[in-house]
């Protein structure tokens, strides 16, 4: 047997509405997200105990990414911690551009809960596009799961932040959606702690470049310098 199946077992729903932008590590950045359970899994039994495990592996699927099941494997990739230009072999990377398009992230469990028929897992800290398939759920366990000896490589150290700033005109429509309820102080704080990583490839540096991201229901254009990110609209 060369493959497997592996079924779908939920849906993730988050503000990442595209690639760009995403944290490029779980954790990085606390924005709450959840996992909309499909049947037969959307069954609260399926959940007893787990509120006990404050934090989760989700096993879940590169849905979203230019490697097609028949492509050529290609046994080399320029990962972006290394300025995008540099390749290392693929399995010494997280990659999406490897065999099995799957993805491993630890989250954070807030709760469990059922919404009308359906069953959400909410959590803390996903790096997921929304609508990721999910193909399972597995508690964190911190004795052997987190071992602070461990070497990792070029990614050793959390990425360097930057300060974001508004400017005045970005400044005066935040305060307007901010007033008429159209987002949340929740969102302009995880979308400043998203921004605050830089997203831009390693490779770019115009700093009169207008970059554009798309955030929960806001389009943010912003610019990069050394120093700071600044956002010039929403």
């Amino acid at each position: 047997m060369t493959e497997i199946k592996l079924p779908i077992i939920g849906y993730m729903q988050s503000p990442y509405k595209e690639k760009f932008g995403i944290p490029r590590q779980p954790n990085l950045v606390q924005v709450e997200s959840y996992i909309e359970m499909v049947g037969p899994y959307n069954d609260l039994l399926a959940f007893e105990g787990i509120e006990a495990f404050s934090h989760l592996w989700l096993i879940w699927q590169f849905h979203d990414n230019k490697y097609q099941e028949n492509a050529k494997f290609r046994p080399q990739v320029r990962p972006p911690r290394l300025g995008g230009n540099q390749k290392i072999g693929v399995f010494a990377t997280r990659s999406m551009y490897r065999p099995a398009p799957i993805g491993l992230s630890v989250v954070q469990l807030k709760e469990v809960k059922k919404v009308g028929k359906n069953v959400r897992v909410y959590l803390n800290g996903s790096d997921l596009l929304d609508g990721t398939p999910i193909m399972d759920i597995k508690p964190y366990i911190q004795y052997s799961d987190a071992i602070i000896e461990a070497q990792s490589g070029y990614a050793q150290d959390e990425p360097s932040r930057k300060t974001v700033i508004w400017c005045d005109e970005a400044e005066q429509q935040k305060q307007q959606l901010l007033g008429n309820g159209k987002i949340s102080v929740q969102t302009i704080q995880e979308l400043e702690a998203v921004l605050s990583l830089d997203p831009r490839p390693a490779y770019q540096e115009d700093e009169e470049r207008v970059y554009g991201m798309r955030f929960a229901d806001l389009d943010v254009k912003f610019k990069v310098n050394t120093q700071y990110i600044q956002i010039v609209e929403i």
